[in-house]
C-alpha cells in the first residue's frame, strides 16, 4: 500500500486531523476497529462485565518510582492486595503539599470496557497505559504527557486527555488504537495561567462525550468548558470560561442527570452547575461543607461524597429528584483526606488519606450512610493520589 493510499485510509477511519496528526504511528491506526468510534456512543450500563469488575487499584505517586497496587474485592468489600506495577515513570510532587502531593482529582483512569488503566507520571512528564487482566497489570506503553507536570487524565470511546498542572497549564489529546495511546498534536491547548504555581484541579469528559471540563486553581479559578468537534474531532480553540474567584474549584463529579457537582476549596463548599450545549455554565447553588480543605468528589449512586482534607472527613449528600443536595453528615477518615473511587454498584467507597498512604473502606447504606469495614496501607503512597474501583 503506497504512502498516499495508507494516509486516505487512515483518514476515513479517524479523522483527517488524527491521521495527519499519528503519521509515526501508521501501523498502530490502521489496527484500530471501526467498531472502536461506536464506544463513545454507548450507554455505560451496556457495557459487559469483565474480570477486573471486583477490582480496585491505586498509585502511589512515588517520587522515586511511581507504582501502581492492585487489590482484589471481597463480597463484603474488604480490600486485598494482589500485586504492586511499576508505571515506568515517576511520581511527583509540588511544593508545599503534604496529603496531596498532586493537588488533582483523576491521575488515575479505568476504562473498564477495554479493560486499560492510564496513570500520570507527573515527576517524568508522561502517562503510562496498562493492560488490565483481572487484577494482573501489564504495562503496555509510557507515553510523553504534553506539557509540564501532568496530574489527571479522562477518556471516552477511543479518546484520551491529559491535563498538565505547570507552565501555565495545558492540555493533550490522544487517540487509543488498541492498547497503545497516539498523541494529536492539533489536540493541545494552552489554558495560559500562571505558569509560577499549579494551575489544574481536574480534567474529564461530560457523561455524553460532547465536552471537556477543567478546573483551574490559583490564578485561574474557573472551570474552563471545551465543546468538541464531533464524534473524533478536537476540542474548540478556546474554552467556555466560568470565572469563579474566590472559590478555587478543585475537584467534580457528575450526577446521573448530567450536572456538574464542583468543589470549592476557597469557600470550602460544593457547587452545582448545569452544562449548556454551547459549554456555559449555569449555577444551580452551592452547599457549605463546614470542614476545611474540601476538595474531592465522588458519585456513588443517588450520593454524593466530598473529601475535606484538612478536617479529615468526607462529607455526604444525597442528591434529590430536582438535583438538590441534602446533607448526611459528615464521617471521620485517616488524615489527609484525598481522592476516593466508588465501586460500580455503588454499595463501597474506597478513600485515599495521604498523611500515611492509607485507603480507607466504607459500605454504603441504602440511605447514604457510611459505615467504615477495615482499610489497607498502601506501599510507598505518603501524599499520593488517584484511585479507581471496579
Amino acid at each position: 500500500m503506497t504512502v498516499t493510499k495508507a494516509r486516505a485510509a487512515r483518514t476515513s477511519r479517524i479523522t483527517r486531523a488524527v491521521a495527519t496528526a499519528a503519521a509515526l504511528s501508521a501501523a498502530a491506526l490502521f489496527a484500530a476497529p471501526a467498531a472502536i468510534a461506536a464506544d463513545a456512543h454507548r450507554s455505560p450500563n451496556s457495557l459487559p462485565q469483565h474480570s477486573g469488575s471486583a477490582t480496585v487499584f491505586v498509585q502511589s505517586d512515588n517520587t522515586t518510582a511511581n507504582t501502581v497496587a492492585a487489590y482484589a474485592r471481597a463480597a463484603d468489600g474488604t480490600l486485598t492486595r494482589k500485586g504492586v506495577y511499576s508505571t515506568g515513570g515517576k511520581g511527583g510532587m509540588l511544593p508545599g503539599t503534604v496529603a496531596d502531593h498532586l493537588a488533582s482529582q483523576g491521575s488515575l483512569a479505568y476504562d473498564r470496557h477495554h479493560q486499560l488503566l492510564y496513570a500520570v507520571n507527573a515527576g517524568s512528564d508522561t502517562v503510562t497505559v496498562f493492560a488490565v487482566h483481572g487484577t494482573h497489570l501489564r504495562r503496555v506503553q509510557e507515553i510523553s504527557s504534553g506539557g509540564s507536570f501532568p496530574v489527571s487524565v479522562t477518556f471516552h470511546g477511543d479518546r484520551v486527555y491529559v491535563a498538565n498542572t505547570l507552565g501555565g497549564g495545558s492540555v493533550q489529546g490522544f487517540v487509543r488504537t488498541g492498547e497503545r495511546l497516539v498523541k494529536v498534536p492539533s489536540w493541545h491547548r494552552n489554558l495560559g495561567l500562571d505558569k509560577g504555581t499549579s494551575a489544574v484541579g481536574q480534567i474529564s469528559f461530560t457523561p455524553d462525550g460532547s465536552k471537556l471540563v477543567v478546573t483551574t486553581k490559583a490564578s485561574g479559578q474557573s472551570i474552563d468548558v471545551f465543546p468538541l468537534d464531533g464524534a473524533h474531532g478536537g476540542p474548540s480553540a478556546q474554552p467556555v470560561v466560568t470565572s469563579t474567584p474566590g472559590a478555587v474549584p478543585f475537584g467534580f463529579a457528575f450526577d446521573s442527570a448530567g450536572r456538574i457537582r464542583v468543589t470549592e476549596a476557597g469557600t470550602n463548599s460544593v457547587g452545582t452547575f448545569t452544562v449548556g450545549r454551547d459549554g456555559r455554565l449555569t449555577a444551580k447553588g452551592t452547599v457549605p461543607t463546614g470542614q476545611t480543605a474540601t476538595c474531592w468528589a465522588v458519585t456513588a449512586g443517588d450520593h454524593l461524597y466530598v473529601s475535606n482534607a484538612g478536617s479529615g472527613t468526607l462529607s455526604g449528600y444525597r442528591v434529590g429528584t430536582q438535583g438538590q443536595l441534602a446533607a448526611l453528615g459528615n464521617t471521620a477518615t485517616d488524615a489527609g483526606t484525598v481522592d476516593a473511587a466508588a465501586s460500580s454498584d455503588g454499595r463501597y467507597l474506597y478513600v485515599q488519606t495521604g498523611v500515611k498512604g492509607v485507603v480507607d473502606e466504607f459500605r454504603v447504606g441504602p440511605k447514604g450512610a457510611l459505615t467504615a469495614i477495615g482499610s489497607v496501607v498502601v506501599p510507598g503512597a505518603v501524599g499520593g493520589e488517584g484511585i479507581v474501583a471496579g
